[in-house]
Formats: structure tokens, sequence, C-alpha cells
């Protein structure tokens, strides 16, 4: 039998938990400045302290945006972007090489 690759491992689990409904998470021994920021990050944004943590959690293990994705994101029109002015082209001769 071959052993199952980390990330393979990590998805099954990931899919038997959520089969199971909601879960909770406990940690321990964090610094009390992280705590600090944790609290002054969650009222920047209006939510709970433990509404923040798992909005943290949700980007850290979020699938890395494309490039292609990113590219579309920021220069295309539809997301705010603006068209490119790009320069008439000179029309060239083509070149001849010696035989």
């Amino acid at each position: 039998m071959q052993a199952m690759p980390a990330d393979a491992i990590i998805r099954e689990l990931i899919g038997y938990l959520g089969d199971m409904g909601v879960a909770s998470l406990s940690v321990r021994k964090i610094d009390d400045e992280i705590l600090v920021q944790l609290r002054v990050r969650a009222a920047r944004h209006g939510v709970s302290m433990e509404e923040e943590a798992r909005r943290i959690l949700k980007q850290a293990v979020a699938a890395p945006e494309r490039l292609g994705d990113l590219a579309v994101r920021v220069f295309s029109p539809a997301y705010g972007g603006t068209e490119l002015d790009l320069p008439e082209r000179e029309v060239t001769e083509p070149l001849e090489f010696p035989r």
C-alpha cells in the first residue's frame, strides 16, 4: 500500500470534518501582545476577536491566487483598472540576409 501525500490526507480530513458540522479550536500560550493586536484588528474591522481569528485562519489556508486571476483583477477595466495607451508601432521593412 502506497502512503498518501500530506496534502491529500489534509483534504480527506477536512472533508470528513466538514461532514460533522462546525468544529472548534482552542489555542494556548498566545502572547499578550498578539491578543492586543488581534483585539485592535478586530475592532478596526468591526467584528469580534473570534470572527477576526476565523477570517485570518481562512485566509491563511486558502488556495493562493492564480497569477492569471491576479492580472485580471489588477489590469481589467471591470475591476477598476484602466486601459493602457499603447503607442503606435512603426512599420519596418523585413530584414534581408545575404545568401
